[in-house]
């Protein structure tokens, strides 16, 4: 079986978010079969889980007077910092089986192909066990700070941080692998206010793929090696494809959600809600 493979382009962080959410819905809609994505985001930019308080968590004056774009996700976790990185995302509906019908099954399954992927590089990955209960400096702490039951760790660093939104039918799941990590920058714009302590635990906490490598790789590497992980560990194969006419269409309609400050910093849900 053929999954669709988009793969690796640079947007903006909202034509990202913009773009996850658009397959999301017809993937569901349809029951097609799934989809993985590969992307970048440029400019720099913050994601923010859907839940989170903008205004608590972030500095959003730093965030602005540096050109980083914010927007909020449709799926949960804390803040992510996307500067040289590999973003990820795959959509499926419930109808393929490949995948267990909740939330960490599912993180269990994509992070065994993004390892698998890694250790063609050389880098063994191991999963998180979590299950222990979060201080209270480390809910103040970014997402990569703290790595959730399943997500993917190298010599006790966090290497990849992911994000669940499940609705009737299906889900989507995306997640970030730096190439490279700036904990200072990460910093300022990921916490409210930034101290030494707090950089230093990012230093402590987070790596990135380049950091553990001898010869840095770049973009298209990594991807060739992640898709490899996936087709290895899930017997699939991987047809590339572009966007649907219906995707490109709902792409362009939630685009007024995604630069709209109303939904990125207050959450207010003026737009017209898409039924899944």
């Amino acid at each position: 079986m053929a999954w669709r493979l988009l793969d690796f382009k640079y947007y903006n962080i909202f034509e990202n978010m913009a773009i996850d959410e658009a397959i999301f819905h017809e993937t569901i809609k349809n029951k097609s079969n799934p989809t993985i994505r590969f992307y970048g985001s440029h400019p720099a930019a913050v994601s923010i889980g859907y839940f989170q308080d903008a205004k608590k968590e972030l500095n959003i004056e730093k965030c602005r007077g540096e050109g980083i774009d914010i927007a909020r996700r449709i799926t949960g976790g804390r803040a992510v910092f996307h500067f040289n990185e590999i973003t990820y995302s795959v959509a499926a509906s419930e109808q393929e089986k490949t995948f267990p019908a909740n939330i960490s099954g599912t993180y269990n399954v994509i992070s065994r192909c993004i390892a698998r992927g890694l250790s063609g590089l050389g880098i063994k990955v191991a999963l998180a066990e979590g299950g222990r209960i979060q201080t209270k400096a480390e809910m103040d702490s970014c997402c990569f700070a703290v790595p959730s039951k399943n997500e993917l760790l190298v010599n006790g660093r966090k290497i990849c941080g992911s994000a669940q939104v499940r609705r009737r039918g299906g889900f989507l799941q995306h997640g970030l692998l730096p190439l490279i990590f700036n904990p200072e920058k990460a910093a300022d714009s990921l916490l409210p206010t930034r101290t030494p302590q707090k950089v230093e635990e990012l230093r402590k906490s987070v790596t990135a793929v380049n950091e553990e490598l001898v010869s840095p790789v770049d973009m298209s590497e990594i991807c060739s090696i992640l898709k490899k992980g996936f087709i290895e560990e899930l017997g699939i194969d991987l047809k590339e494809e572009a966007l649907t006419p219906a995707e490109e269409t709902l792409k362009n309609e939630l685009m007024k959600k995604y630069n709209d400050l109303n939904w990125n910093i207050e959450r207010k849900k003026y737009f017209k809600k898409v039924n899944y």
